[in-house]
């Protein structure tokens, strides 16, 4: 019964919205344009066996159904039913054209049931973007939560530079995503959150002491992390655009792709290098590593990125929200809050 009124709703939903089953044009000499209502009506005359009990069952009147029915008939110059006795009986025609109808038919309920899980949260796939370094912005237990709320819908979340973000949301491969500006924003649209400075970080307390000029950075050898992005990723930008103002050539000795591996780099006393203030926070953050602020200073601006003129689905609505109201909570006094909009309670 649940299948058969979820069935009516599906066909009565499309009366109006026939959709055009075209053949190929390159087939010269075939017929064409049956629609989905047509086969509608030829599959529930021969399920039921009669043109008024499919009329019942698809709320239309028996003739409509059978001119319906007809249509395809004189379409093709094939009868579909032996007509005059006490039920319809399929020919070799309709014989053949009916597993063809009910495979469309439980598509197109196939298709509804899948739409409505992904709207409801029964089911369905959601990807988004968060940033790499994700557990140090309150995010680790983001897709916990999630999973918790919705534990039949596949999540993917993907890690990534903001680059890559930002190219897989326009692209339409992300439904959305969290990362740090700046990034190229045409075809997005970008919700800035967050802006938290980032810091200057040593193993040589005396050159903590004071805030750091982009000048003194050759001083000392330079480790930078994200090796594959390099210069492109948006905190290194900021810092080669100061250099640039004062004519400083800054040239990193070691280049390697994670910050807790510079981190340990620092430690070590291989030389120095810039990090998110987040990281600096961390509890296992080395105690043998000063920090200090630039003279000038420089920021990891975080947003919220989506594709420009497109409207997030529920569920990735749920994340997206889930997302920025656990970014915004490991915010402190020194962190400016830029976002403004409503921010969705942890607990929900």
């Amino acid at each position: 019964m649940r299948y058969r009124m979820t069935l009516m709703k599906t066909l009565q939903s499309r009366q109006n919205h026939d959709v055009d089953l075209h053949r190929s044009p390159a087939q010269s000499g075939q017929k064409g344009n049956m629609t989905v209502t047509q086969l509608q009506a030829f599959y529930y005359a021969a399920t039921l066996e009669s043109f008024t009990a499919a009329a019942d069952y698809l709320g239309m009147t028996q003739p409509t159904v059978s001119e319906l029915v007809r249509k395809i008939e004189s379409t093709y110059g094939l009868p579909l039913f032996v007509r005059g006795g006490r039920r319809l009986v399929p020919t070799t025609a309709g014989r053949t054209l009916l597993p063809w109808a009910k495979r469309l038919l439980d598509g197109m309920l196939g298709a509804e049931t899948a739409m409505n899980a992904l709207l409801t949260g029964e089911g369905g796939t959601v990807s988004f973007g968060i940033l790499r370094n994700a557990g140090y912005y309150g995010l680790s237990g983001l897709a916990a939560v999630f999973c918790r709320a919705h534990p039949n819908v596949h999540l993917r979340l993907v890690g990534q530079n903001s680059f890559e973000v930002a190219d897989a949301v326009r692209d339409g491969e992300l439904e959305g995503g969290l990362l740090c500006l700046p990034v190229p924003s045409d075809g997005l649209e970008i919700v800035p959150l967050m802006r938290q400075q980032i810091v200057w970080a040593s193993s040589k307390p005396e050159r903590c002491a004071k805030p750091m000029r982009v000048e003194d950075i050759p001083k000392e050898p330079l480790i930078l992390y994200d090796a594959h992005h390099g210069w492109h990723d948006p905190s290194r930008r900021q810092l080669a655009q100061q250099a640039q103002m004062r004519g400083v050539t800054l040239e990193p000795i070691i280049e390697i792709e994670t910050v807790g591996a510079a981190v340990d780099l620092v430690a070590h006393g291989l030389g120095d290098t810039i990090l998110p203030r987040a990281v600096t926070m961390d509890k296992d953050f080395p105690t043998s590593i000063h920090t200090t602020a630039f003279e000038k200073p420089i920021y990891d601006t975080f947003a919220l990125v989506t594709r420009k003129g497109w409207e997030l689905s529920p569920m990735a609505g749920y994340i997206a929200d889930l997302a920025v109201s656990m970014l915004l909570s490991t915010a402190v006094t020194r962190d400016e809050i830029l976002y403004d909009g409503p921010v969705k309670p942890l607990a929900a």
